[in-house]
């Protein structure tokens, strides 16, 4: 019994120091430009740390393009109205993004809509 209080101790002040809240950068994120990509969703990721919607979307010469997009961990986002099932395969969303600084086809999400315009729960 000692041994389980101490533990839930050592992990109360880890978590208390900051550092659960550090694990991640936005530095690979340019946040000072925003994008919005309309697609597919290929798969939603419910996972921790982070959930990600994997969308295809058309590029300027029309080939399929696969995106890969960061949202928050599932605890925040299920406060926000989303679900593991909120997005499903097949369906047709807009995604308005940071996106990354390499170029590649990613970012993190700000909102999500469905084809009609329609929010889908909150990212914020």
């Amino acid at each position: 019994m000692r041994f389980q209080i101490a533990c839930a101790g050592a992990l109360a002040l880890a978590l208390a120091g900051g550092g659960a809240q550090a694990h991640h950068s936005f530095a690979m994120f340019d946040l000072s430009k925003e994008v919005t990509v309309s697609g597919t969703v290929k798969q939603f990721q419910w996972t921790n740390p982070h959930a990600y919607i994997q969308l295809v979307a058309k590029d300027e010469q029309g080939r399929d393009v696969e995106w890969s997009m960061e949202m928050g961990a599932p605890m925040y986002l299920y406060a926000r109205g989303w679900r593991p099932r909120t997005l499903r395969q097949g369906m047709r969303i807009n995604v308005k993004l940071n996106p990354l600084r390499n170029g590649r086809p990613g970012g993190v999400v700000r909102d999500v809509t469905d084809s009609t315009g329609k929010p889908i729960g909150t990212n914020r």
